[in-house]
């Protein structure tokens, strides 16, 4: 890296004011519904027969899964140390003035951080977005060849992870300069006419 301060570079920049605005912006809305909608009450209707905001809280992992199992925890403290690691990984490896990576990084680590204060305050996650179809001919068939009409309740953090990972996602398969093509091709060397 040039003489620039690491907290001046571009991609700190971006990653900390994504991570900052998500986070807020996360744990604002938890506290609102928790505060303002009934525990598994119908919510509040936002798009009728597609999109309510409820109040759910789940103690698993996506979808409800470790729901029951004891040392979750634990495997979730794991988890999110593993995880915070691999962000810092990542974030070294980011040019200095990439922005659309250090916004991507941003997302994922405003999610990772706003669903483990949930869980290190009151171990289980405030689920409010929900997503689902009373529509007459779509709700049959996702019913018969997908097996569910609603998506899990999920929130802010976790929109933002997925947000995040689609971005890095789209970066290295769309984005992405070919290493070859970055790299310039050796001088050709002199030809020896005396040869």
């Amino acid at each position: 890296m040039s003489d620039m301060a690491w907290y001046k570079t571009v991609k700190f920049k971006w990653m900390m004011a994504m991570a900052i605005i998500w986070l807020v912006v996360d744990q604002v809305t938890k506290i609102w519904v928790v505060n303002n909608i009934a525990y598994r009450s119908k919510g509040i209707t936002v798009i009728d027969g597609f999109f309510d905001i409820v109040h759910a809280q789940n103690s698993g992992a996506a979808m409800g899964f470790l729901n029951d199992y004891e040392h979750r925890m634990l495997v979730f403290a794991v988890f999110t140390v593993i995880a915070l690691g691999v962000l810092a990984q990542m974030y070294r490896e980011i040019p200095a003035d990439d922005r659309f990576q250090s916004i991507a990084l941003g997302l994922v680590f405003s999610g990772a951080i706003g669903n483990a204060i949930d869980r290190i305050h009151k171990q289980s996650v405030t689920d409010f977005l929900r997503v689902y179809t009373e529509h007459e001919t779509l709700k049959p068939w996702l019913a018969e060849n997908i097996g569910w009409t609603e998506w899990p309740s999920f929130n802010v953090a976790d929109a933002a992870i997925v947000v995040g990972l689609g971005m890095f996602i789209w970066f290295f398969a769309f984005l992405q300069e070919d290493e070859d093509e970055l790299e310039p091709e050796p001088p050709e060397s002199p030809v020896d006419i005396n040869a």
